[in-house]
């Protein structure tokens, strides 16, 4: 039945790509580019080549591709997810300012070339009208000049009739200058006058412009949300700092640090000058402890090993803790388990350490689940001294539940990258009962931290990256 779903769910998902992608193509392509050239072909090309680079990128891994082509089609294949998104979004805000102008366009009946539009009571050339004309008088056609109705009312009155009564066609002719007869136009003059079919109409020249603007201007806002993102990625994580005071805190722990990491994502982008920017951040904040609350890498120990490496240099008073995330069990969690305390970090599995002033315990993601290592609350927090303050590490804010059932004091967790893409913040909200940030839950906090890396496009929105340092507070002080 899983398998069935995970089917479906990824028909559905390739399905979408391609009609989001054939819609670009549509509008960023096909409606600006002439047939048959060169830039129309190029764009077709890419429209094809850029999802699979996309697709290529997300299933390399799990795929068992070697390392290297992972990392050549991981930074084509997930820099254009995150370029397709915020292009199909500025496409979206256009869509309706093109409807709006291709109405106006379609609404509009410019006049025949070369023939003026009729006015009222304009006087016609003499012999347009047939001598013996009896058509009666129209009142619309009555001049509204008070001068032009005084002549009419002394004898001008044949005239003004000839105006009002004159055929539609004898109208529409122009009046020839003083002293010259009026003539008719050749009919095969006229023709050749028109545009010959080979001439490009102007409405379609308008269009195409038009359609150049707008792809233009989404594809520049496109590309430099996402390249500010990037730099914001690669510049490395900020320190956010956040108090969170406790009731059964001693007084002397008062103060007490603890340097909060999540979501590092070391991978085929992220590596070695990612973690040493985290280690260097990290160790300037001279925290009391360091915690390193799970998704540390996407990928397996003998191709991640030498990201990891700086982890080494990590200084505290009182020691690195790790706890697994769900990408860890991707890649095999227990050789990341073994060697993240070859690095000097020691791993929590569903287990408890009693520090000076607080017991810190920490339990293994529930995608352990499925290897039999899921978290077990009561290992980790069953059998301990309730007058002391107890901090859990979980990666997944969503055992919260099971936090306040077991009375953990303050849980600190990551794994939702704050959304990491906006609006994927609201997307994040249905499946977690905190996103980023602080907030209570009965008698037991939560705090969620937005993560120092990213998964998939090294592309934060919305959702800067952070090291926090949460310090403790006591009631006693």
């Amino acid at each position: 039945m899983t398998i069935v779903l995970v089917a479906a769910v990824a028909l559905l998902v390739l399905a979408l790509l391609v009609l989001v992608h054939r819609w670009l193509w549509i509008r960023l392509v096909r409606d600006t580019t002439a047939p048959g050239g060169a830039i129309r072909r190029a764009g077709t090309a890419l429209a094809f080549a850029l999802p699979l680079l996309s697709v290529a990128a997300l299933v390399a891994g799990r795929a068992g591709a070697p390392f290297w082509l992972e990392r050549t089609v991981a930074w084509p294949g997930y820099m254009w997810l995150a370029v397709l998104m915020y292009l199909s979004l500025a496409m979206l805000v256009a869509e309706p300012v093109r409807t709006v102008w291709l109405r106006r366009r379609t609404g509009a009946t410019p006049q025949p070339p070369n023939v003026p539009a009729p006015t009222q009571g304009a006087p016609v050339a003499a012999g347009a009208a047939t001598s013996g004309s009896r058509a009666e008088p129209r009142r619309a056609a009555e001049p509204h000049d008070p001068v032009q109705r005084e002549g009419a009312g002394r004898g001008s009155a044949p005239q003004a009739t000839l105006a009002a009564t004159a055929e539609p066609a004898a109208a529409a002719e122009p009046t020839p200058p003083a002293g010259q007869h009026a003539t008719v136009a050749d009919p095969a003059a006229a023709d050749s006058a028109q545009p010959t079919p080979a001439e490009p109409a102007p409405t379609t020249v308008s269009r195409r412009r038009f359609a150049r603007i707008v792809a233009g201007t989404a594809a520049a806002a496109a590309a430099g949300t996402v390249g500010y993102g990037t730099y914001g990625v690669l510049r490395g994580p900020r320190v956010k700092r956040v108090q969170v005071p406790l009731a059964k805190l001693p007084r002397a722990a008062h103060g007490f640090r603890v340097a909060v990491v999540s979501d590092i994502h070391l991978g085929p982008i992220l590596g070695r000058a990612h973690t040493a920017r985290i280690v260097d951040t990290i160790n300037r904040t001279q925290p009391d402890l360091i915690a390193i609350v799970g998704d540390l890498v996407d990928g397996s120990v003998h191709d991640l090993g030498p990201a990891a490496e700086p982890l080494r240099g990590l200084r505290s008073h009182h020691g690195s803790y790790f706890v697994t995330g769900n990408h860890e069990y991707f890649s095999g969690a227990q050789q990341w388990v073994d060697h993240v305390r070859e690095l000097g970090l020691t791993p929590l599995e569903n287990a408890r350490r009693e520090l000076p002033y607080f017991d810190l315990a920490g339990v293994n993601d529930i995608a352990g689940e499925r290897e039999g290592h899921g978290p077990d609350f009561q290992a980790a927090l069953g059998d301990r001294d309730r007058a002391r303050t107890a901090v859990l590490l979980a990666h997944q804010p969503i055992v919260i539940d099971e936090a306040v059932r077991y009375g953990a004091d303050l849980q600190l967790s990551g794994h939702t990258h704050g959304g990491q893409l906006w609006p994927g913040e609201y997307v994040a909200e249905l499946a977690n009962p905190t996103v980023a940030g602080l907030e209570r839950y009965g008698d037991t906090q939560l705090y969620v931290s937005r993560g120092a890396g990213a998964w998939g496009p090294p592309v934060r929105v919305g959702a800067p990256s952070d090291i926090t340092v949460v310090e403790l507070a006591s009631y006693q002080a």
